[in-house]
């Protein structure tokens, strides 16, 4: 009876959340009242003219221009017929092909009465975005259960957390002083929520704020040893804080997601063969602690590694594509991005041999505790 009752009611979350996903994209697909700017639905779309271009160093594109028929959507021109005209490139770069269908963010002319024109100010994208919000949703909850939905709202936490700290920093307090603050929030509620308030949980908790924190020090030292020789800040020079300071927050945050999940996999690791084999010599127990933690390491440092460098791809290109020299494109854009990857990957090292000390300590430490228990 008591399964029945806990099957219906995964049925009736389920189909709450579908039905909740539903109707989100039915509403983000009718929501043009809910914004301020005109937004116009392409309905018709003709090529006006089509030319090739060559730059000076022989970088290839085609220009194009269509010549849009669209019909506003909202506001006191609603059901009106406008004309836009788009220019867009090959490459795509800073432009969109525009299609039957889509809707445009406008701004409208209108001192003309008779055929309304206007500018196109960009593409409206909620439609999108939330359908591959639904599609993640419903792939995490199908593959996670009840743990898939607790990443959900730890990662809907952490996300407006996340927000309050940028509006902190824009209000003048220090950003490593806030995130060292927030990695410890961020820590202990996503893995409380995901695990749950268990020993494992514990133990990655105390292994991950130790690790990253560790991390950052390491950094630190070494970037005032080597007085910061070789790391280009060029792309923070617009800011009006110190660089240095911001980047410290970016290896602070950077790296705590790979270390919280070497420490949850060893700590979950270690608390699974402890209860499948309670009597497990401690050297057993650290071996093969051990051996999962070189398996993973590999892996996580080659997904730090790709994380952070697919990032500069675009721009590197821009640089080697404009003749630039390959040394000097890799420096400018890659500094950052392989010291972001150096520091993730040495605290993802670090937080394995703490991972695997706290876990087994802390186990062992229950074992004898339940075992003198038994015998009072």
């Amino acid at each position: 009876m008591k399964k029945i009752l806990i099957h219906k009611k995964k049925i009736l979350l389920y189909t709450l959340l579908g039905i909740c996903c539903i109707f989100s994209l039915l509403f983000v697909k009718r929501d043009y009242n809910c914004y301020r700017d005109t937004i116009a639905k392409v309905t018709g779309v003709q090529l006006v003219s089509k030319e090739k271009s060559v730059d000076y160093y022989g970088n290839k594109d085609i220009l194009y221009t269509q010549l849009l028929t669209c019909k506003i959507q909202n506001g006191s021109f609603k059901g009106r017929n406008v004309e836009l005209k788009n220019q867009y490139s090959y490459s795509g770069a800073a432009d969109n092909r525009y299609n039957i269908g889509d809707d445009l963010f406008i701004s409208l002319d209108k001192s003309t009465k008779a055929t309304l024109t206007g500018t196109i100010k960009g593409l409206k994208r909620d439609t999108y975005l939330v359908f591959m919000a639904v599609l993640f949703t419903a792939f995490i909850i199908a593959v996670g259960k009840k743990k898939g939905l607790f990443s959900l709202l730890s990662l809907g936490f952490n996300i407006v957390l996340f927000s309050f700290v940028m509006d902190l920093y824009l209000k003048g307090i220090n950003l490593l002083f806030v995130c060292s603050i927030v990695v410890i929030v961020f820590t202990v509620f996503s893995l409380l929520l995901v695990g749950g308030f268990n020993q494992k949980t514990f133990t990655a908790i105390i292994s991950t704020i130790t690790g990253t924190f560790l991390t950052l020090i390491i950094a630190y030292v070494v970037m005032k040893l080597t007085n910061e020789k070789g790391v280009r800040y060029e792309e923070m020079q617009f800011l009006t804080h110190p660089p240095h300071e911001i980047f410290m927050a970016e290896i602070l945050v950077g790296c705590l997601g790979a270390v919280m999940d070497v420490c949850i996999t060893i700590s979950s690791s270690v608390y699974e063969l402890s209860e499948k084999n309670p009597n497990i010599p401690r050297k057993a127990l650290m071996d093969s602690g051990m051996e999962i933690g070189k398996d993973i390491m590999g892996t996580m440092t080659n997904v730090l590694f790709f994380a952070y460098v697919s990032g500069a791809i675009p721009m590197l290109l821009v640089y080697l594509k404009n003749g630039f020299q390959t040394g000097y494109s890799f420096n400018m854009n890659l500094s950052l991005e392989l010291i972001r990857a150096l520091t993730g990957s040495i605290g993802i090292v670090l937080a394995i041999p703490l991972s695997l000390f706290t876990s087994v300590f802390i186990q062992q430490r229950h074992r004898k505790n339940r075992i003198h228990d038994s015998v009072s």
